[in-house]
């Protein structure tokens, strides 16, 4: 027998549904406006957006701002929470010959995935109530503000290092949302903060990207230093004075979340099994990652990672980031890849391949750096070659022997 939305039993019932799917947990939010928006357009205005403009645009404040833009109607909003958390088969960033890969990318691409659990929620729904019910299911693919709406929903509070922190299960979820135009039950909002004097996120991050707590309690992050964006968002040249930072990291960042207590001590396996990590994902050699990516072009790349969310770096920027990881190792035996890099089509690609052959100062990778200079023809990629020779010109064959 279908029921009304508000009957408060629907709401208990449809939390053991969306743990049959295979969600971790669910809550539900008032469709109400965010009460953050002063804090986010102030983080706008700041520019610690960095070059994501599509957060700055207006259209797309104004919905981040209101759900109600976004869908008309709309009452109710569904939470969910999808724990990712797999085994290290192989990954480690103590061994610099290997890439890392943040963990939430190393399986199946969980954009597809958790849409398609919510779809199969949403048809529950519609066949438990007897309204008829208009919905849009979202996967961090639009202007909505998950993670204030999760909050709102009771899955927990927002931890230093804007994460969103379950104080059962840590920070390793994905969110998912389902905004409904019926009135559901809604779950207690997670107000209080169990971060408390703990600071290991802060002092963690490799680059300072952490600022701690603004005056409103809000937590602060300069996108434009974070290895995630840095890796991901950011399409144009690494700045100088983080690339060493990065390290083996070609892929997002975890140290935030590596070093949280709560994960520590609370985060579990998930149980979904497309989240385990693909075996070329999990602390794959830089060097046999390169001279893939080296082999195949942008629709090669798309192939590769079709089912991945890696797919979103593209190949220039994740070639980008392997160069820079193999002038971190500072290895002679990233010197013929690197070399080889130095004639790829894309320039972001040759400008780093220079960067690293500089940081390995050996006499072949000053050779070959001196070669190219002469063939290059873009200035920024040519300024590379340049700093990188001034750089290994005081120890040239320091490597060799």
């Amino acid at each position: 027998m279908k029921r009304t939305s508000s009957d408060p039993t629907l709401a208990k019932d449809l939390k053991v549904q969306a743990r049959s799917l295979g969600f971790s947990r669910l809550g539900v939010a008032k469709a109400d406006p965010s009460v953050h928006m002063d804090f986010y357009q102030s983080w706008i205005d700041a520019d610690m957006h960095g070059e994501m403009q599509y957060l700055a645009r207006e259209e797309s404040i104004g919905r981040r701002s209101d759900v109600r833009k976004t869908l008309q109607g709309v009452r109710s909003v569904i939470v969910v929470g999808h724990d990712y958390l797999t085994e290290d088969l192989g990954c480690s960033s103590d061994d610099p010959a290997l890439a890392v890969i943040a963990r939430y990318a190393r399986g199946d691409d969980y954009h597809d995935i958790i849409k398609k659990k919510l779809l199969a929620l949403l048809r529950w729904l519609r066949e438990h109530v007897e309204e008829n019910i208009e919905a849009r299911a979202y996967v961090d693919t639009g202007p909505i503000l998950e993670r204030d709406l999760a909050q709102r929903a009771g899955l927990g509070w927002f931890g230093k290092n804007t994460m969103l922190i379950h104080p059962n299960s840590g920070s390793l979820f994905f969110l998912g949302l389902l905004l409904v135009d019926v009135e559901l039950a809604v779950d207690r909002p997670f107000h209080k903060d169990r971060c408390g004097t703990c600071h290991s996120c802060i002092d963690a991050c490799p680059t300072g990207a952490l600022l701690g707590r603004d005056a409103r309690g809000a937590p602060l992050m300069d996108a434009r230093r974070c290895i995630s964006y840095l890796t991901i968002e950011h399409r144009s040249a690494i700045p100088l004075e983080f690339r060493g930072a990065i390290g083996n990291r070609i892929y997002g960042c975890d140290i935030c979340q590596e070093v949280c207590p709560w994960n520590e001590r609370f985060a579990g396996l998930s149980e979904e099994k497309a989240y385990r990590a693909r075996d070329d994902l999990d602390g794959p050699l830089l060097v046999d990652l390169a001279e893939t990516l080296l082999s195949i072009d942008e629709v090669g790349f798309r192939e590769m990672f079709k089912k991945s969310a890696i797919r979103r770096a593209r190949r220039s920027g994740l070639l980008r980031n392997v160069c820079v990881a193999l002038g971190n190792w500072g290895s002679q035996q990233a010197v013929g890849t690197l070399t080889r890099a130095l004639s790829d089509t894309e320039s972001l690609v040759r400008g780093h391949a220079a960067w690293a052959l500089g940081e390995i100062r050996s006499i072949s990778a000053r050779t070959a750096l001196s070669k190219c200079l002469i063939t290059e023809k873009d200035p920024w990629v040519m300024n590379e070659i340049s700093a990188a020779l001034e750089i290994g010109s005081s120890s040239a064959g320091a490597l060799e022997f």
